[in-house]
């Protein structure tokens, strides 16, 4: 059976090593598609993105038991793959990181360093998981950006200022401009609320204002795409 399979000038491995190096690169790679669903935060959710962490990894074990140990083959293989363009735009870098993370241990798959492909994506999905339990890189001062358009006369304005005073943890003004040939003013708050109830209540208060239009709220969290 081995020269069978092998009777094409391919690497000679066994044939069970073949078998377990492309097992290995299917279940390592399915533990990181597997950490990046369950760590997923964004809005553009993409299932051929979860498949194409198994499918890369077993691409990258196929290349790494072709090429073996032969600088020919390894040439000839990365001149080949030039000729292949990849033109999926990939907003997100964390996602490319989990594509080249599912590469990586069907690499360590193809090369027969089990060890390391098993340890290597445990600890990767481990670490995945624990940084997006935690607040970790995270920056933002503000919980939402709310904009509105309101009357340019005194009482709105203060009757305004009081309810920023009152309602959000904390506010900075944004942008202010004349509308509708100065007879309106919009506004545009970057706010931060004590719980999550906040928002509703602002936006609630705000719809109480005579005059008050256009109110809008959108959710500052750098991780939703728009």
């Amino acid at each position: 059976m081995d020269a069978l399979l092998f009777s094409f000038g391919a690497v000679r491995l066994e044939w069970h090593t073949v078998i377990l190096s492309f097992l290995m690169a299917f279940l390592c790679s399915s533990v990181v598609a597997v950490a990046y669903q369950r760590t997923f935060q964004g809005m553009s959710w993409s299932r051929g993105m979860v498949q194409s962490m198994v499918l890369g990894s077993i691409i990258a074990c196929l290349l790494m038991i072709a090429i073996g140990d032969n600088v020919a083959r390894g040439i000839g293989i990365v001149g080949s793959l030039a000729v292949v363009r990849f033109r999926t735009n990939i907003r997100d870098p964390r996602d490319l990181i989990f594509v080249f993370a599912a590469m990586g241990v069907g690499v360590a798959s193809g090369v027969q360093s089990y060890f390391a492909a098993v340890f290597g994506c445990l600890f990767f999905s481990g670490v995945a998981v624990v940084l997006s339990r935690s607040t970790f890189g995270e920056r933002n001062r503000f919980d939402g950006l709310v904009r509105f358009q309101a009357p340019a006369a005194p009482a709105t304005s203060d009757r305004l200022a009081r309810l920023f005073r009152e309602g959000p943890r904390a506010f900075a003004l944004v942008t202010m401009r004349n509308v509708s040939q100065g007879e309106a003013v919009e506004y545009a708050y970057q706010v931060a609320f004590a719980d999550d109830e906040g928002p509703r209540k602002l936006v609630e208060a705000l719809r109480g204002v005579e005059g008050v239009r256009g109110l809008t709220y959108m959710n500052q969290n750098t991780t939703v795409e728009l």
